[in-house]
């Protein structure tokens, strides 16, 4: 499988592309989908100024195997938020975020949830609402190996 680095010096134009995306959603509510999405759902609150910022935990991959499915766990209280943004750093194959929306719709029906990520596979089971690039190989992002060797 072919690796492509994700820097940070690309993170920086990205995180300010996804936010000139989403900006018209105006969410008052940031949900980063860990771990992959919360280097981006940091970026993203500070780029908005908007402190509503939350995870959940969640784990498809143990390193670059795949598990039959998506475990969440850590959902946080969202009550009294009407539009609430959800980010990942990669929709792969979709399955993590169709079973955070899932969870989500079933216990804040009257909340509208977006979604948004750097990456998008095709062929993912579900399309994010924002999404900047399509990838084709395996992503190692900055926040995963830049610091291994500290």
């Amino acid at each position: 499988m072919r690796h492509e680095y994700y820097s940070y010096e690309q993170f920086i134009t990205d995180v300010k592309a996804l936010v000139a995306q989403t900006r018209s959603f105006e969410p008052d509510a940031i949900l980063a989908i860990a771990r992959g999405g919360m280097t981006l759902g940091h970026a993203y609150s500070h780029a908005v100024d908007n402190r509503n910022l939350f995870t959940v935990n969640s784990v498809l991959y143990d390193g670059e195997v795949r598990r039959s499915h998506a475990k969440l766990t850590n959902l946080p209280e969202l009550d009294g938020f009407r539009r609430v943004l959800i980010l990942d750093d990669i929709v792969d194959s979709g399955e993590t975020l169709k079973s955070v929306l899932r969870v989500l719709h079933e216990r804040y029906p009257n909340t509208d949830f977006k979604s948004a990520a750097i990456y998008f596979k095709q062929g993912a089971i579900i399309t994010p609402d924002y999404y900047l690039k399509e990838a084709d190989a395996w992503i190692d992002f900055f926040w995963e190996k830049d610091f291994l060797d500290a």
